[in-house]
């Protein structure tokens, strides 16, 4: 296969994966974005995390929150978990990589915030513990997912929400994370400030 033939591919197999996880995924996004906006007005914030790649989503997640998406608005309270490299390190080195989030969330997380937890597989352990610190906090979450939901899909009490993307590729379970991160970031704006 030559190297056009394979970015055609490869856009191709994108657009395939959001054209079918469209119908499923849509009402679930809407259910996410509504939870947010509702802890939003309760004056609640959003605690966010996730390895490699996942990092990145939840970071582009908090700084659409903490400083605007396409459209002027005061900022909203988010926080990444991902970024304090001081705090991950000595988390990490004091006690386990499993706990890095974890700890924050134990200091940093208040009966009704929003855990946005991240992960393709589904099973990243520091996740997985920074649901479970949630759950003991009386936070709320909300898993973006992919393959089969892994470990993290069966820690979900009813309140929470998971959007799974049902794919074993995690480049494009990715893409299609990014997609549902930016229509949470537009579906909080309406909400807030009404149709432009």
């Amino acid at each position: 296969m030559d190297l056009l033939a394979r970015v055609q591919h490869l856009f191709m197999a994108s657009i395939t994966l959001k054209t079918q996880a469209l119908p499923l995924l849509a009402p679930v996004i809407v259910r996410a974005a509504e939870m947010l906006v509702m802890g939003f007005h309760q004056q609640k914030k959003v605690l966010s995390c996730g390895n490699g790649g996942s990092a990145g989503d939840a970071q582009h997640f908090s700084s659409e929150m903490l400083n605007r998406f396409e459209r002027e608005r005061v900022g909203l309270p988010a926080v990444a978990l991902t970024t304090d490299s001081s705090t991950i390190t000595s988390i990490a080195n004091d006690y386990a990589y499993e706990q890095v989030f974890a700890k924050q969330i134990y200091a940093l997380g208040q009966d009704g915030d929003i855990l946005l937890a991240i992960s393709t597989s589904g099973n990243s352990a520091n996740v997985i513990q920074a649901i479970h610190a949630a759950h003991e906090k009386q936070m709320r979450v909300i898993c973006l997912t992919g393959k089969d939901g892994g470990k993290m899909a069966e820690l979900l009490s009813p309140e929470d929400i998971e959007i799974r993307v049902s794919s074993m590729s995690t480049a494009r379970i990715q893409e299609v994370h990014l997609l549902i991160i930016h229509c949470l970031c537009d579906l909080i704006d309406r909400q807030l400030l009404g149709a432009e």
